[in-house]
């Protein structure tokens, strides 16, 4: 009886060291085939469904349409006080310009497939209405630019608020996302209102277009340098400042929305750069540098805060 006792625990202990050691190579041949080996009847642990991939942004869209203010309609780059939208940064037909649209599709399918619907003086708050034209459209990109006539008052004090402003760009692009959810939006930063002053404030006959009412707020005594007239410009300034930064946070909860990280906003136009008529407006040059600094954005393989 004692040596079957003995032989018996012995054999269990054998076999229970033969389960364990299979049981361990087991899992070792899981872990090396990369857990493809199939695990015992009731361990499977259940996968996880992987997350679907965002929409990812493509930079050849294959159509455009543009949104905003004076400066995408080509205001006094061709004669004075005039929109000129042949010229427009954004969906110009002009050879000298060469447009966003023509460098993204081509001078015949610029033609055919980008559409401006800004319009001179508009504000941030007119946005959402030109953007619902632009979404029935369904295009692949959308650009914006406007903002300036939201500093460009009859006075600092008349100034767009900024929380205003936030709630109408935040409009515009929920607007988009419902009439248009595919597209894509590439957002302007608004340009240096001050720079522009101390750039056209040696031109006499800009001046003298200055004084018919174009952006007060900046514009007004141009060669006043006293303290009041700096500290309204610097306020001016600064609410710029604070629009750029509306514009890099709503558009930065976008998968689709790219904004230009203050490109235009830091440009230094040039007396070529500016329109020969106010001296404030891109001339046609400035147009072309426009489109050269949207096309590096959209083009670009991430996008620029």
């Amino acid at each position: 009886m004692r040596k079957r006792s003995h032989r018996s625990r012995a054999g269990t202990r054998a076999v229970v060291s033969v389960v364990a050691a299979a049981a361990m190579l087991g899992v070792a041949g899981c872990d090396a085939a990369g857990g493809t080996s199939p695990a015992p009847d009731g361990t499977r642990a259940k996968a996880k469904p992987s997350a679907r991939p965002g929409p990812v942004w493509d930079s050849s869209p294959a159509s455009v349409a543009a949104v905003g203010d004076s400066i995408t309609r080509g205001f006094d780059a061709c004669s004075v006080l005039s929109d000129c939208p042949e010229v427009s940064w954004a969906t110009g037909a002009d050879k000298d310009v060469n447009s966003l649209a023509v460098r993204l599709l081509g001078a015949a399918g610029a033609a055919s497939r980008s559409w401006n619907y800004a319009v001179s003086g508009s504000r941030m708050a007119d946005l959402p209405a030109q953007m619902t034209r632009a979404a029935a459209r369904k295009p692949a990109l959308v650009t914006v630019m406007t903002g300036a006539n939201d500093a460009c008052r009859t006075s600092a004090a008349e100034m767009t608020p900024v929380a205003d402003f936030r709630s109408s760009f935040e409009k515009s692009l929920r607007t988009l996302r419902t009439g248009a959810p595919k597209s894509q939006v590439y957002v302007v930063s608004v340009p240096d209102l001050k720079r522009l002053w101390s750039r056209g404030r040696t031109n006499e006959v800009g001046k003298a277009v200055w004084e018919l009412g174009i952006c007060q707020s900046m514009l007004a005594d141009p060669d006043a340098v006293d303290a009041a007239a700096t500290a309204r410009r610097d306020r001016v300034r600064e609410r710029v400042e604070a629009y750029n930064s509306v514009l890099r946070e709503v558009c930065a909860r976008y998968r689709l929305c790219r904004f230009d990280g203050g490109a235009v906003f830091g440009y230094d136009f040039g007396a070529r750069q500016l329109s020969p008529w106010d001296w404030f407006h891109p001339s046609r040059d400035g147009q072309a540098r426009l489109a050269e600094m949207a096309y590096r954005g959209v083009t670009a393989k991430k996008s620029v805060t």
